[in-house]
Order: structure tokens, then sequence, then C-alpha cells
């Protein structure tokens, strides 16, 4: 019986899953943070799952899924975006949200 998959597909999967410790290497722009309802959700994309999770941005669940991001190894650039969001957004409250990152040592892994 004949696979459903390309030979290619097959050796690009095997190729990504031979990364070092569950680091993705992706090509092109990929977003970690994306901005819902002025700053007060957002959708927070996480590579080492796959999954992206609606949170409410003052919750104890953001700050804990911006700490896996950063426990993987993603820190710089979550927190360039959301000091991007901060720049381009400034009533949307990013720079609280990034303080509250902050205080709450989430960068410091």
């Amino acid at each position: 019986m004949a696979s459903n998959t390309s030979k290619t597909a097959r050796a690009s999967v095997r190729a990504g899953q031979s990364g070092a410790g569950g680091a993705l290497s992706v090509l092109g722009e990929f977003k970690y943070v994306i901005p819902l309802n002025k700053g007060k959700h957002a959708y927070v994309r996480n590579l080492t799952n796959g999954k992206t999770a609606h949170l409410r941005t003052t919750s104890d669940a953001f700050v804990e899924e911006i700490r896996a991001l950063v426990g993987a190894g993603h820190g710089a650039k979550v927190r360039a975006e959301i000091v991007a969001l901060a720049a381009s957004h400034p009533g949307d409250g990013w720079d609280e949200t990034e303080k509250r990152l902050v205080d709450a040592g989430v960068f410091e892994a």
C-alpha cells in the first residue's frame, strides 16, 4: 500500500524533528503574540507544543504562557514583539503588560 505523503514531505518532517532540544527553526516572520481587543486579549502562539492560546493579557495564564516561551529560548523575540506592540499601539497598554511580565521575573530565565 502506498504512503499518502510524498518522499520530500517525509524528509522535511524528519529534518524538522532532528532539531536541537525542541527548538524550531522557522523561515520568515513568525509572531508569538497576536493582539486582540485593543491589547486586552491576545493569541499566544507556542511553537514548542503547537498550540495557540487565547488569553487575557492581565491573567496569570498569559504570564505563564510567556514564561514557557522564554524557558524554551524564545524570550528575546517575545519581548521584542511586546516592545514593538507598545510602540505601534501606545494606547493599548502593552507597556503595562511588559512591566507586569518583568515584575513577575518572566524574562530573567
